[in-house]
């Protein structure tokens, strides 16, 4: 009895002991976040709640940029897309990288301070949509929370990166998936999650941050069985929602909607707005029988975030049929409207539009495109989009702009309020949309109702070379108020990084191409680049430290634009990710990246019993997301010169019995035979015969 009493005695003092513990470090709260408004923190994701992305800091400005310098770098175990953005808290920096791991540094020396691997199975990068990347973690009173891809949300203690505690927020049978950085608001960790593609319905959910005890829960969609969920989203969809939804496409898929990234918060107005993603199948036909706006599929919903209580919500794409999701990136600001000044939310969602609306009720104010599209030729005064006629694609396909990697997608948008400037990192990418006659639903797989053969790359080079003049990326400095473009910087390719806004008259940016540059802020003249090594996709963060102000940012190409059209993308090869901080006068140098050799195969002796044909068809429905649409590229294995290929048995080694699951790729056993797969490998093989370069000789 003794013994025992000992023994729950010590363990009593180890857990005052951790609490103590996670009570000295990493002090955030709702009071400092706020107050970072007017200092040189970066606490949150976009920096502040109003997710502005724009530091005060001045010190590294338009006058001395040219003398910033790289002060450390840290290099990652992980290849695939780094898209976080680095947090600092008391001269710690906390950043993600893929597959969920989360590392903690000395911000001002880089020495490693802990990491933290939340084992993630690799056969669920299945799952993730658009690569198995994370945006970063959210800090407060002494807790560092991060989204696994699994669903799963864990609180780590912020001086150790041990577990605090961990819970599932999803269904482990259902394809969901974390990629989002979760935010903490009031005492509560709030996260969503993706999957909308394989047919899920979506959520946020909202989270006790200390304890993980659930506090509320919001649907997007009605719950296809017609009951009420016990949620906060019950009375709303009874009373707006379940009437806007037709058919029973969607009840096989949930419906979609869901809340895989955007989120931002009022303290005045006491409102949280979340963003909504694309309906499930992406066919408006297919899932709704073409018929009603689908609330909440792409709009943008205020909640209470105490209660998750509905407030309003303003749709971007009624009935959405494109994956035009409006997960984008949202901001809060006070803009000069009609000679008053207004407190207005700001989003550039995937359908191309610019809206500015009322934060406290939502009002439309104004929305004009902020890039070419021409799927719809503007809106009307209520701001619904005034559609071309077939651009739902009824009968025919529709060659639209933007697809679905949208005219913005995730990558953060940044605010100068003195310029009155929001950047846009835009993308200009067609997609030609078609109805799948043949569709039918399939547990776990991609469900969109599209024709994907229909959007094959061409191989005519006419053709060709017409869709690759609708392509590309830019910088766009958007006037909110003005509703139109300032000045606008050209990218070569379509797939670049978020963005930062400081000051010092700078905006910040990376490139597919791997530059990170800063621009001036009132007229996008570029003032100063670096040379990563490899593409840059996610948005810098920049912070002060002893008197010097450091600017930071994860390096390493990925996400949907690198997976699934890399052939588009210049074929950029796949590199450890990297975090690059600077400060004026730096000296460090990164080593320079090996670029690995890609084999050459011999494949005039390799014969298949597959049929091409039917193996091209095969591939576009299931294989293309990840390997682009000819199986090119080098970010993702270029399965034309892959050794799989030479033998039948090895093909069905990896794509039937899953002998790669350990590295990312699962078996696709759900959904092909043997006969498929070897479809599959014989168009591959017709692919690399015709494009193959002699073997060597020696």
């Amino acid at each position: 009895m003794l013994r025992f009493s000992l023994i729950a005695a010590a363990a009593v003092a180890l857990t005052l002991a951790a609490c103590q513990k996670v009570d000295d470090a990493a002090k955030v709260d709702g009071a400092r976040i706020e107050a970072a408004e007017g200092n040189g923190e970066w606490l949150s994701y976009g920096r502040t709640y109003s997710e502005q992305r724009h530091s005060p800091l001045t010190k590294v400005n338009a006058e001395n940029v040219s003398q910033l310098g790289l002060a450390w770098f840290a290099e990652f175990d992980t290849d695939r897309g780094q898209e976080a953005t680095p947090i600092v808290v008391d001269g710690v920096l906390y950043t993600t990288t893929s597959w969920s791991k989360v590392h903690a540094f000395n911000a001002k020396t880089g020495e490693k301070l802990w990491s933290y691997d939340p084992q993630v199975n690799r056969a669920k990068g299945f799952d993730a949509c658009c690569d198995v990347v994370n945006r970063g973690v959210a800090v407060w009173q002494g807790r560092v929370y991060v989204g696994t891809l699994d669903g799963r949300l864990v609180a780590l203690n912020a001086s150790t990166g041990k577990p605090d505690w961990t819970v599932q927020t999803t269904d482990n049978a259902q394809p969901y998936t974390i990629t989002g950085a979760p935010r903490v608001i009031k005492g509560k960790v709030l996260i969503g999650n993706g999957g909308a593609e394989y047919g899920v319905r979506g959520y946020i959910t909202a989270y006790d941050a200390a304890s993980g005890k659930q506090a509320w829960r919001f649907y997007t969609t009605p719950n296809p069985k017609g009951e009420a969920d016990g949620a906060a989203s019950d009375k709303v969809i009874a009373e707006k929602t379940k009437a806007t939804w037709f058919g029973e496409g969607w009840k096989a898929t949930g419906g979609g909607g869901t809340v895989w990234d955007a989120m931002a918060y009022d303290p005045a107005l006491d409102l949280l707005y979340i963003g909504v993603g694309n309906g499930s199948p992406w066919n408006h036909k297919v899932r709704s029988d073409g018929k009603g706006d689908n609330l909440f599929v792409s709009s943008i919903v205020a909640l209470r975030p105490d209660t998750g209580e509905y407030v309003w919500h303003y749709q971007t794409t009624p009935g959405e049929s494109w994956d035009y999701t409006a997960t984008q990136h949202i901001m809060l600001a006070d803009l000069p409207i009609d000679g008053a000044t207004r407190r207005v939310v700001m989003q550039a969602p995937k359908n191309g539009f610019f809206y500015v609306l009322d934060a406290r009720t939502g009002a439309f104010i104004s929305a004009k495109p902020y890039t070419t599209i021409n799927w719809a030729t503007g809106v009307d005064q209520t701001g619904r989009p005034a559609e071309v006629p077939g651009a739902r694609y009824p009968a025919s396909p529709f060659l639209a702009l933007p697809g679905p990697y949208g005219a913005h997608n995730w990558h953060p948008m940044a605010f100068n309020p003195k310029e009155g400037l929001v950047y846009i990192p835009v993308i200009d990418m067609p997609y030609a949309y078609g109805d799948d006659p043949g569709y039918r639903h399939t547990q776990g797989a991609w469900n969109t109702a599209i024709d994907s053969v229909v959007n094959a790359l061409p191989t005519d080079a006419a053709t060709a070379k017409a869709v690759q003049a609708m392509m590309g990326g830019k910088l766009v400095a958007w006037d909110p108020v003005a509703q139109k473009a300032r000045w606008t910087v050209k990218h070569a390719y379509y797939w670049n990084a978020g963005v930062l806004s400081t000051a010092g008259g700078l905006v910040f940016q990376g490139d597919a191409e791997g530059k990170f540059a800063a621009y001036g802020a009132a007229d996008g003249k570029p003032l100063w680049s670096h040379d990563a090594g490899q593409g840059i996709i996610a948005p810098a963060s920049t912070y002060e430290i002893d008197g010097e102000q450091y600017v930071a940012v994860m390096v390493g190409q990925g996400g949907a634009g690198a997976t699934s059209a890399n052939s588009l993308m210049g074929n950029r090869p796949r590199l450890p990710g990297r975090l690059l901080v600077f400060k004026l006068g730096g000296t460090a140098t990164a080593p320079k990246y090996e670029i690995p050799e890609v084999p050459t195969l011999d494949l005039s002796a390799v014969k298949t019993t597959g049929d091409a044909e039917r193996g091209f068809r095969t591939f576009q429905a299931f294989c293309q997301v990840c390997h682009d649409g000819r199986a090119a590229g080098n970010f993702m294995p270029d399965l034309k010169k892959s050794p799989m290929i030479l033998s039948a048995e090895s093909f069905k080694g990896v794509v039937i019995d899953g002998l790669n699951a350990p590295k990312g790729m699962a078996s696709f056993s759900r959904f092909l035979n043997a006969t498929q797969a070897e479809d599959i490998r014989a168009f591959i093989l017709q692919e690399a015969k015709a494009t193959a370069a002699p073997p060597s000789k020696g």
